[in-house]
C-alpha cells in the first residue's frame, strides 16, 4: 500500500486535466489468422488477478473531470474493488462489486446527488475489464484488417473486434434496438511478466452521452 501511495502522489502532480492521445493498432491483413487460435492466445496473455493505477478523464457535454483510479480486479470471480480520488487527493468514492451487485462503501454527497454512482461505475468497470473474449458460439466475420465476433443477446448484440499484428482485442461494442449503445476501444498493449494489457482505453456511452478516457499507469500482478 505504501508503494501505491508514493506513486499516487507523483501522478497527482503530473496528470492534470490533459487529454491523452493513444495510437491505434497497426493495420495488418488478418486473412491468415486462425480466429480460434488468435482468441485463445489473447486469453492466455490476459491477467486474471491484478491491480491497476490509472489516470481518468470523464467528459460529459462541455464538462471535463480528471482523477486517479485504483482498481483491484479478479476476473475469474468477476469481482472488483475501486477507489477514485480527484487531483487534489480527495477521495470521491470507494466501491466493491461481484455477481451479486455493487456496494458503495463511500461516496461524496455531490456525486450521489447525480444519480446511482455505484451502478454507473460498476457497469463501466465490468464492460471494460470483464468478458474480453467472445463466447464460443459467436459468429465470425472477417474484414481485411479486422476479425469481428458477434453474438446476439436478449437485449441486443455484442461484438468483439480483433486486429493488429498481435491479434488483440481493439474494440468491444454493444447494440440495442439496432443502435450502438456503447463502445470501448483498447490501445497500445504493453507486456509485463508474460501478460499483456492495454495502456489506453476509451469508453463512449452513446445512450447517456459521456466519454471515459483511461490511461493505465501501473499494473501489479
Amino acid at each position: 500500500m505504501k508503494h501505491f501511495i508514493a506513486i499516487l502522489f507523483v501522478i497527482l502532480h503530473l496528470s492534470g486535466c490533459m487529454k491523452i492521445p493513444f495510437r491505434e493498432a497497426d493495420r495488418v491483413p488478418m486473412s491468415s489468422q486462425d480466429a480460434g487460435i488468435m482468441v485463445n492466445r489473447f486469453k492466455e496473455r490476459m491477467p486474471v488477478n491484478f491491480q491497476l493505477l490509472s489516470t481518468i478523464v470523464f467528459l460529459y457535454n462541455w464538462s471535463q473531470f480528471s482523477g486517479i483510479g485504483y482498481l483491484d480486479i479478479n476476473a475469474e470471480k468477476r469481482a472488483f474493488k475501486a477507489v477514485g480520488i480527484n487531483p487534489m487527493g480527495v477521495k470521491l468514492f470507494e466501491l466493491s462489486g461481484d455477481e451479486q451487485g455493487v456496494v458503495t462503501h463511500f461516496a461524496l454527497d455531490a456525486l450521489t446527488r447525480r444519480g446511482d454512482l455505484a451502478r454507473a461505475v460498476g457497469e463501466d468497470i465490468r464492460r471494460i475489464y470483464f468478458d474480453l473474449v467472445p463466447s464460443p458460439g459467436a459468429a465470425v466475420r472477417r474484414k481485411k484488417y479486422e476479425i469481428i465476433f458477434s453474438r446476439t443477446l436478449e437485449a441486443g448484440r455484442i461484438e468483439h473486434v480483433f486486429a493488429g499484428p498481435g491479434g488483440e482485442l481493439v474494440e468491444k461494442r454493444y447494440y440495442r434496438d439496432g443502435t450502438m449503445d456503447w463502445r470501448i476501444s483498447y490501445y497500445e498493449y504493453q507486456k509485463q511478466d508474460g501478460k499483456s494489457y492495454p495502456r489506453g482505453i476509451l469508453l463512449k456511452n452513446y445512450r447517456y452521452g459521456y466519454r471515459l478516457l483511461v490511461k493505465q499507469k501501473e499494473l501489479y500482478l
